[in-house]
């Protein structure tokens, strides 16, 4: 997509050897005057001024100029004429009076929000040929570029080659910057690397930098170092609500409801105190005190929070070393007098309580989730529709599913339009209760759904009912919402439609033929999705839907298809039992030679249907075998076992052979049920 970021290897860019003819150096200084490294070959400063004795004058570019041609840059790049563009940098690298990184911020920072990480490099390599030195906003916009544009591994490399030169080392922004794209992107090998930096350079650390640093604990799912990270965090800075914020959205995605808890209620209490510290500014929240930077100390090992050890102080007691919740009892805190209009404030009181509450129903704590909803209409807070979605998650659930129902007719009164997961989440709750009406009108009002399972719930509710009109029309309203079906889905379709006569008819030749019709159609679908049988699927569609309209053929057909991939030993054995059901015997000991032969273990009830086919052959040699087979795979005779060899005995007329195993159970412990008698006694009536 872009041409090569690099015309020339990194490392000669930045070179410091005595060879290179230029050192760029990076501005300190808030204003526009450079730093001179002090050698010959060294860049000059950053706007040069030469005074002559008794004849002063300043030797500069016009700067409108220089302003109209990064202007005409930027319309180039924005256009697409970027060989337009390059003329243009040419132009105002090569102008008769020298130039200052200050010249080129303009076409740097829109190469950082483009993003354009090319044009950014190439503008680098030009004020580096041209010995202009970098200040601190060139290297941002710089680093900027290359994270937006997705080469963090060229601002790695970037950021280490300009720190390995005397006269250049990135500010503490720019490590920022780098370590939250890295978070952003989810790179935790570069995040790593950056930390090292920070370490061995000294950087420092700001709330900047605490904030990234949760993000990547929270990404590494590492609960001890968000701990590790508060504990130093409480050791430099006050606590405020910002911040708090903050640490309270880590420890819920982390699990941590407790820490989380405790945090929310130190929160309120700063709010009810006035400490807020936050305001808005360009529709974000920002500090209104200043965010000095920590130094860097000699305590490496604590500075390395976001990879490293775990501590084990718990977080109440970090916040009471702070003297800030010590005897506070939430239920006595309210906010001042006309605190709950403070917006910053209200806001990010209301988004944390959201984050608790929505941890509650990750968590089924529908204690704690009704303590804090109590708790925000005390202190004056309005729930949201956010804070409905999680409160409900927690609350409602199969067995309380009227309480969700009540929760939306609250939202309705208060004019809060409930979130399609809410509409879900209630949905799959009616389903699970077999309130299907209440369900599928639910789901009717959905508008949006990324995911299947309040649709598979409905469909598994149909299932239990025997509602395959209402599945019709569960199915009609995914695909009008372009819902992509799940493994789950086609699971439940092939039990719903995989037979089609009722319950306790027997198949003809019709239902047959439109059974394979549905059973063909789904698998189509299915595949049209790129989704193969799981054991469920293949166990409805190779035994059940066969079995249930008596079609063994079919049933045979589709084992042998199927063979190729795993199946489990339930399958084959309700393939035997339909066999055997069917009176197909030699069937029956083909394919369980085959599942031996395939490797497939067999069980005791596989075991139990052979020697229940033994029965009908009137092999009792056979059926001994199988008893030895059964016993060497550590699978005990039972009740039935004794059962089908008595009436094979009983068939060949060994009544003494017969009465022998009803000793040898008695005497096993084995407690023969009415059936083995019954078998026995019939079979005495008959020879009377």
């Amino acid at each position: 997509m872009y041409r090569a970021l690099w015309r020339s290897p990194l490392r000669f860019i930045v070179s410091s050897s005595s060879s290179s003819k230029f050192r760029p150096t990076l501005s300190r200084e808030l204003g526009r005057s450079g730093i001179d490294n002090g050698g010959s070959g060294g860049c000059s400063c950053s706007r040069s001024v030469t005074t002559l004795i008794g004849n002063e004058f300043i030797q500069c570019q016009d700067e409108s100029t220089r302003k109209v041609l990064q202007e005409k840059i930027i319309d180039a790049l924005r256009s697409g004429e970027r060989p337009g563009a390059s003329a243009l940098l040419s132009k105002l690298i090569h102008g008769n009076n020298p130039l200052s990184a200050d010249d080129f911020h303009g076409v740097l920072k829109y190469c950082a929000r483009s993003p354009d990480p090319v044009f950014v490099m190439e503008t680098y390599s030009a004020m580096c040929k041209n010995e202009i030195n970098l200040d601190s906003r060139s290297l941002l916009f710089i680093v900027q570029a290359l994270c937006n544009g997705g080469h963090l591994d060229k601002a790695s490399e970037f950021i280490q080659a300009l720190g390995g030169n005397d006269s250049i080392s990135p500010l503490l922004p720019v490590y920022n910057y780098f370590l939250g794209a890295c978070v952003k992107t989810r790179n935790e090998n570069y995040a790593s690397r950056c930390l090292e930096l920070m370490d061995q350079r000294r950087v420092g650390k700001n709330e900047i930098t605490y904030a990234a640093l949760l993000k990547l604990a929270v990404l590494q799912r590492n609960l001890p170092s968000v701990n590790e990270i508060l504990k130093h965090y409480v050791d430099h800075y006050s606590l405020s609500i910002l911040s708090l914020r903050k640490f309270i959205w880590s420890f819920t995605r982390l699990g941590d409801l407790k820490s989380a808890y405790e945090l929310l209620q130190h929160m309120v209490a700063l709010a009810s105190i006035g400490e807020l510290f936050v305001k808005f500014k360009s529709g974000k929240l920002h500090f209104t005190r200043l965010d000095i930077p920590i130094p860097s100390s000699t305590q490496t090992r604590s500075e390395k929070v976001a990879l490293g050890g775990v501590n084990d102080h718990t977080v109440s007691l970090m916040v009471d070393a702070h003297g800030k919740s010590n005897g506070i009892e939430s239920s006595n805190v309210v906010l001042p007098k006309g605190q709950s209009n403070n917006i910053p404030a209200t806001r990010i009181l209301r988004w944390s309580f959201n984050d608790v509450i929505h941890a509650c129903g990750q968590s089924k704590n529908s204690e704690l989730a009704e303590q804090l909803m109590l708790q925000m209409q005390n202190l004056g807070l309005v729930p949201s529709s956010h804070t409905y979605d999680g409160f409900i998650r927690a609350v409602a659930f199969p067995g309380a599913y009227e309480y969700g129902m009540t929760l939306l007719k609250v939202m309705q009164q208060k004019n809060l339009k409930p979130y399609n997961s809410t509409l879900a989440t209630v949905s799959a709750y009616c389903s699970k209760a077999f309130q299907v009406d209440l369900a599928e009108h639910l789901l009717d009002q959905v508008s949006e759904c990324s995911y299947a399972y309040p649709f598979n719930n409905l469909l598994a509710a149909c299932d239990s009912l025997d509602q395959p009109e209402r599945a019709v029309r569960v199915l009609a309203r995914m695909k009008q919402l372009n819902l992509r079906p799940d493994m789950r889905t086609y699971e439940l379709l092939f039990s719903l439609f995989g037979n089609v006569n009722a319950p306790y008819e027997e198949g003809n030749m019709l239902s047959q033929v439109d059974c394979c019709k549905r059973i063909n159609a789904i698998e189509m679908d299915m595949v049209r999705n790129g989704l193969q049988h799981s054991p469920i699927s293949t166990r409805n569609v190779v035994t059940e839907s066969p079995r249930a309209e008596g079609m063994v053929n079919e049933m045979i057909r589709r084992l042998q298809r199927a063979e190729n991939m795993y199946l489990e030993t339930p399958t084959y054995n309700i393939v035997l039992q339909s066999l055997l059901e069917a009176n197909e015997t030699n069937m029956v000991i083909k394919i369980f030679k085959r599942m031996k032969a395939c490797g497939y273990p067999a069980d005791a009830a596989t075991y139990n249907i052979m020697i229940d086919c033994c029965s009908i052959i009137h092999s009792y040699k056979s059926a001994c075998a199988l008893v030895s087979m059964m016993i060497r795979d550590g699978f005990s005779p039972k009740a039935v076992t004794f059962t089908a060899l008595m009436k094979i005995l009983l068939n060949d007329e060994s009544f003494e052979e017969a009465l022998n195993l009803l000793d040898q159970a008695a005497s096993e412990g084995i407690h023969l049920d009415v059936l083995s008698y019954n078998t026995v006694l019939r079979k005495a009536f008959e020879k009377e």
